[in-house]
């Protein structure tokens, strides 16, 4: 065997050493085999963290390390009861962060393998489609333009085949290829011209290869070897928020530090005051938030994909929630990409005849299913209406005239007789369809009847519809030219045919437009179709008409500052080509706007990659633009985007919720330990007791909230700015003054305890903080509604982690075992009553804050809020 690189050698040689017929591939049998032996076709990738990276992080916390080294200090001073609760308590908020990352690992490899691209392949002589991780060494892969190179290959076969390689070599322009070996063993990847590499794409033509190299040992394979690491899977918001943590991290030290000195002061155990100010330190600081805000986008793109929305980038789940133009391709998108007759107008009413004509005057083949029809679009759906009415089989036909683009209509001729009899028949009729002005010429129409026919034809014109006139001419005997017949005909009707909006569209149109998002037709149909289309769903306004769409030659003639200047009106845009699309994009950015850009074809990648959000078409689309895109709609329907803005809404509000309730609750501990002292008292709480409430609260409340529905005015809301705040709109001043009066609400249960005379002061204090802190998380659910109407039991997972929080507590206050540990004292009943009654206070409070945001007296959130 020669040890020749596969560029130098012949394509029979390249067959010979690969053990595959070219013409046939392998057999399933045999690419099983080699699969099994070699491993999936899959390049190293920066790999998700690992089990071991995960409890790394969780103990190389800062905060976390000084609660170990305080609970060692109380070890060796004698507190072992507390050392061993401090470190159980650890633990076991070290697996609830092991547990969160990954979930959050397992959903973003979950999405990873949805992505995976696709390759067409030889198997047993079949072209058969399969996982891109499927193809193996042997394989006969087949090429056409928008598809990735799933591996690299020895051309076979290239016809006016171009690859652009800048994945591989960075060169920009598209090399073209060939099927002649390259001699040299140190040729350049770049001069391999009759190699095609894995990862690069096909811009033109269409080729077949031999896969020579999967996986690892593909060049971009090597490549990937040299750059494996971490997979930094942070989305801005996350980091935007990991930013937060440091901040607050900073301001908490040093709250923490004024407590210990405090209590210093006042003359408490230092080891105590040591154990307090850690503990309120961690419990302060929202080291959840990054896992949080990762399982809600990730979870979120997987309820996406069951809505045949699949998302390739997560940060795009965070960017739905801005975007205010969604730009969509009409056919397919907006429409059902089935052409169907959408008027019919007849001189004499006769429906039947004009039925027979369109049956006999076709090519087209209906099959036993709805989507077997064979056929030109525009016959199929002539046969589908005609289908409806005609009687009997079609005439045998014994002549034709094709349709050409020049006469611009198409007639046949029939034998009167059965079917059977076509050879005895001596009697004909002939059958034509065509554009009006082709074919209505020919046909013996009255004046009257003739400006009827022409005015119908304008009106069905001007909606948008592809006209056809039909018509019939009866005769005795078969003509030696069938051109003779294209005369002296009856006119049978005209056709109207239209590709139909989707049920759904105009639904979802109007959802777009209630919440503040501007839908955008771009397409290549003429400007009157795309109008007609527009209108009917609800793009354009009905009011307006054809001259108001921009094409692509006013385009053209638009410098960058007109376009920009116009491009906030244009709602159409016809004639355009895929090259344009970009400069739409641009306008639309440049404008300060956040766009949604539809693509399909591999010229649409440039504006996938510059828009805000690229969405390539899953059914019809390429690889190439699948790979530009951020999103893709597995079943090209414009709804699933309108879904996924809905669905994006929903998760960045979760994470708004899930912030807000976090930080309220370490504020109000914050603030319990920190004015307690303050105010004469004795420490409020245990460190024990802090870190306990940061476990019990933080942790399955507040992951429930991610799960809380969609507000019924989600849709009805003006997008999102992307540079906003996620403590924007009242989040600041929610977090100060409901933590602030969380904290009071417990000092006041502790001073009512005290003037009791109650030993278990304590207790109550521990207990109010964590009551007041779940009535919260209830309240948190609407910014704008009332959560405990229509909408309480709308999150089942929060009111059962509610519901089991109360009872671990209530553990913790009565089960004497933990009493002992906690240091609790179990509550009277009138002392529970007390101790629910203040808190209460909050969910109370909040729900009053929400009733003056409604009247638009508190903050400017709801002002936000459009149509209703």
């Amino acid at each position: 065997m020669t040890s020749a690189p596969w560029h130098a050698v012949s394509v029979a040689e390249a067959a010979g050493r690969l053990g595959v017929d070219p013409a046939l591939g392998l057999d399933p049998e045999e690419a099983a085999r080699r699969l099994a032996r070699d491993g999936p076709n899959t390049v190293p990738e920066r790999g998700g963290r690992r089990l071991r990276d995960l409890l790394l992080e969780q103990v190389r916390d800062v905060m976390i390390l000084l609660l170990l080294a305080a609970a060692v200090v109380s070890g060796l001073v004698g507190d072992l009861a507390d050392t061993i609760a401090i470190v159980v308590i650890l633990v076991l908020n070290a697996a609830i962060g092991v547990v969160q990352g990954l979930r959050a690992e397992h959903a973003l490899e979950a999405l990873r393998a949805l992505s995976a691209p696709q390759a067409e392949v030889l198997r047993g002589g079949r072209p058969t489609r399969v996982d891109s991780a499927e193809v193996v060494v042997g394989d006969v892969v087949l090429l056409e333009a928008g598809a990735l190179v799933p591996a690299d290959l020895r051309l076979v076969e290239a016809a006016s085949l171009s690859v652009a390689e800048a994945a591989l070599t960075g060169e920009s322009v598209p090399v073209t290829k060939g099927t002649r070996p390259v001699h040299g063993t140190a040729v350049p990847v770049g001069d391999r011209s009759c190699m095609a590499h894995r990862g690069t794409e096909v811009t033109s033509g269409r080729g077949v290869g031999l896969a020579v190299a999967v996986g690892s040992d593909t060049e971009i394979g090597r490549v990937a070897e040299l750059i494996i690491g971490a997979d930094d899977v942070r989305t801005p918001l996350q980091r935007r928020l990991a930013h937060l943590s440091t901040r607050l991290a900073a301001a908490v030290v040093v709250i923490s530090a004024v407590v210990f000195v405090a209590g210093l002061l006042r003359g408490e155990d230092p080891v105590v005051m040591l154990l307090t100010a850690v503990s309120l330190a961690v419990a302060a600081v929202p080291e959840a938030l990054p896992a949080v805000v990762t399982i809600s986008l990730a979870l979120g793109a997987a309820v996406m994909v069951r809505q045949q929305a699949l998302v390739r980038r997560l940060p795009a789940v965070e960017t739905l929630g801005s975007v205010t133009h969604i730009c969509s391709d009409k056919t397919g998108t907006l429409t059902r990409n089935r052409m169907a007759v959408d008027a019919v107008w007849t001189p004499s009413g006769d429906t039947d005849g004009l039925a027979e004509a369109l049956v006999a005057c076709t090519d087209a083949v209906l099959g036993d299913g709805d989507d077997d029809a064979r056929g030109d679009p525009t016959e199929v759906a002539l046969l589908r209406h005609a289908a409806r009415t005609a009687t009997g089989p079609a005439r045998p036909r014994v002549g034709e005239l094709p349709f050409d683009a020049e006469r611009r209509r198409m007639l046949t001729l029939h034998a009167r007789g059965s079917a059977g009899s076509a050879g005895s028949a001596d009697r004909y009729v002939a059958f034509a369809k065509g554009a009006p002005e082709s074919l209505m010429p020919r046909c013996v129409l009255d004046e009257g009847l003739r400006r009827e026919a022409d005015e119908r034809a304008r009106t069905m014109a001007a909606a948008g519809l592809r006209v056809l006139a039909v018509a019939r001419r009866d005769l005795d005997r078969l003509p030696e030219d069938l051109r003779e017949v294209e005369g002296g005909m009856t006119l049978l009707g005209l056709v109207g045919l239209l590709d139909p909006p989707r049920p759904e569209a105009a639904a979802a149109v109007a959802e777009c437009r209630a919440a503040g998002i501007v839908p955008v037709m771009i397409t290549g149909d003429h400007p009157v179709t795309a109008h007609a289309i527009a209108e009917r769903v609800g793009v354009a306004e009905p009011y307006h008409d054809a001259s108001d769409v921009l094409t692509g030659q006013d385009l053209a003639d638009l410098d960058d500052a007109a376009l920009e200047a116009r491009v906030l009106g244009a709602r159409v845009y016809a004639r355009v080509d895929p090259a344009q699309k970009i400069r739409i994009v641009r306008a639309l950015q440049a404008q300060g706007q956040v766009a949604a850009m539809t693509g399909d074809g591999v010229n649409d990648a440039p504006a996938l990659r510059q828009a805000d959000i690229g969405v390539a078409m899953g059914a019809g689309g390429t690889d190439v633009a699948r790979g530009a895109s951020a999103m893709v709609l597995l079943d090209d329907n414009f709804a699933t985007i309108v879904g996924a803005v809905r669905e994006g809404r929903r998760i960045y509000d979760n994470i708004r919720r899930f912030v807000k309730y976090t930080l309220t609750s370490n504020a109000g501990e914050i603030w319990v330990m920190f004015l307690g002292p303050l105010l004469g008292l004795p420490l409020p709480l245990l460190p024990l007791q802090i870190l306990w409430i940061n476990l019990v609260t933080d942790g399955l409340p507040g992951l429930a909230l991610a799960r809380e529905p969609a507000e019924p005015t989600v849709m009805r809301r003006p997008p999102r700015p992307p540079e906003e705040s996620i403590f924007a709109h009242g989040v600041t001043w929610h977090i100060a003054w409901v933590g602030l009066l969380i904290g009071g609400v417990s000092l006041a249960g502790m001073g009512w305890a005290r003037l009791e005379g109650a030993e278990n002061w304590q207790t109550v204090v521990f207990t109010v903080l964590v009551l007041a802190q779940l009535g919260h998380s209830l309240a948190v659910r609407s910014e704008t509604q009332p959560s405990f109407g229509r909408r309480f039991a709308t999150n089942p997972a929060l009111l059962g982690a509610v519901v089991l929080t109360v009872g671990l507590q209530l553990a913790v206050v009565y089960l004497p075992w933990l009493q002992g540990v906690f240091q609790t004292g179990g509550l009277s009943a009138r002392q529970l009553v007390v101790c629910v009654g203040l808190a209460l206070v909050v969910p109370a409070a909040v729900e009053g804050e929400k009733a003056l945001v409604r009247r638009g007296l508190l903050y400017d959130a709801r002002a936000r809020r459009v149509g209703g």
